[in-house]
């Protein structure tokens, strides 16, 4: 089962030494469990500052010998910078394609990244496919944290299922509510595997 673990993000738009630490300490707990994904998602950042922070990330992988791979959310420009291992994109029509980042880290004498698209409906679903995405998250499965205290409900194992279907050859993470516990009814609906904030956070 992959697992892809996610950041929950700096409630500032600058970043300070505890962040740093807090970041790498996340990354050291996840290169020791085995982590296969890191997204790095940090909207808030400037893209100066989450370079420092991505930068920071990178070099605890490499310390720890890690072969997780890190993509840096949405910002192409800022994962080739501090040489990340990809980047993860929405499917918003106007988004870049995973065909314009390998091309953009091809220019960049970089290797060819690795390219994460999140998902949340068969029409997305096959535009990524078509457009090669590494892998699609989709969700949410179990439900959509809005905040600390609300949860609203996802859209079900048999979505998920259909997504997979979708997908056909790209391989589909299930994002949303995921838990130790129900982990494995996503892979029984299809699932290469799981994508968490929470759950490897913990």
């Amino acid at each position: 089962m992959l697992r892809c673990a996610i950041t929950n993000g700096t409630t500032s738009g600058f970043v300070n030494a505890s962040q740093i630490e807090r970041l790498k300490d996340h990354m050291q707990q996840w290169a020791a469990g085995g982590i296969d994904i890191i997204q790095v998602r940090e909207k808030n950042l400037e893209a100066g500052e989450l370079l420092v922070l991505i930068e920071a990330a990178l070099q605890t992988l490499c310390q720890t010998n890690s072969s997780a791979k890190l993509v840096v959310n949405g910002r192409a420009d800022v994962a080739i910078a501090a040489r990340a291992h990809g980047v993860h994109l929405t499917a918003h029509p106007d988004e870049l394609t995973p065909q314009q980042v390998r091309s953009l880290f091809s220019h960049a004498d970089l290797p060819v990244p690795v390219v994460t698209v999140s998902c949340h409906t068969p029409d997305e679903i096959a535009r990524a496919r078509d457009n090669d995405a590494d892998f699609i998250l989709f969700g949410p499965v179990f439900e959509k944290r809005a905040s600390a205290d609300l949860a609203l409900d996802g859209v079900g194992l048999q979505r998920l299922a259909e997504a997979c279907s979708v997908a056909a050859r790209i391989p589909v993470l299930a994002l949303g509510g995921i838990t130790s516990e129900n982990a494995a009814q996503c892979i029984r609906a299809g699932a290469a595997g799981v994508a968490a904030i929470r759950l490897f956070s913990a």
